[in-house]
């Protein structure tokens, strides 16, 4: 029996959380968007990847995709936001605004992506542009 989309997204997540290289995780959500290519949580989380491999300008196509998919969804708007000031383009105030729109209506989700901001930032403590985009939400 084959696993499904959604099965095979939760052990990315699990690979993820026990450390597994970055580079492992690309490509793994790669074949995973290829399998599913109109899912915008596995954009939002290969758009994550990339900028965690240093990759900004392949961060901003995938968080546009994932944003063109699901407009609703803060992380993407929040990566898609630092993915254009690590590649140094313009838009960033557009997707910070919409994102504390949304953050501002439910506390538990802000909280959500607060945790996932500074667990970018444990993987790359010096990471300006999440300190940055973590300021503006805070």
């Amino acid at each position: 029996m084959s696993e499904s989309v959604n099965e095979l997204y939760d052990k990315g997540l699990e690979k993820y959380q026990a450390g597994e290289p970055i580079e492992n995780l690309i490509a793994y959500f790669q074949d995973l968007r290829d399998r599913a290519p109109k899912n915008s949580a596995i954009w939002c989380s290969l758009a994550w990847l990339y900028l965690l491999g240093d990759k900004p300008n392949a961060a901003v196509k995938a968080a546009q995709k994932s944003v063109k998919l699901d407009k609703k969804a803060p992380q993407a708007r929040i990566n898609l936001a630092i993915a254009l000031l690590e590649s140094g383009k313009s838009g960033v105030r557009e997707q910070i605004e919409a994102a504390q729109e949304m953050l501002n209506l439910s506390s538990e989700i802000k909280q959500e992506v607060i945790k996932n901001l500074d667990d970018g930032l444990a993987r790359k403590p010096d990471w300006k542009s999440v300190n940055r985009v973590k300021s503006w939400i805070s």
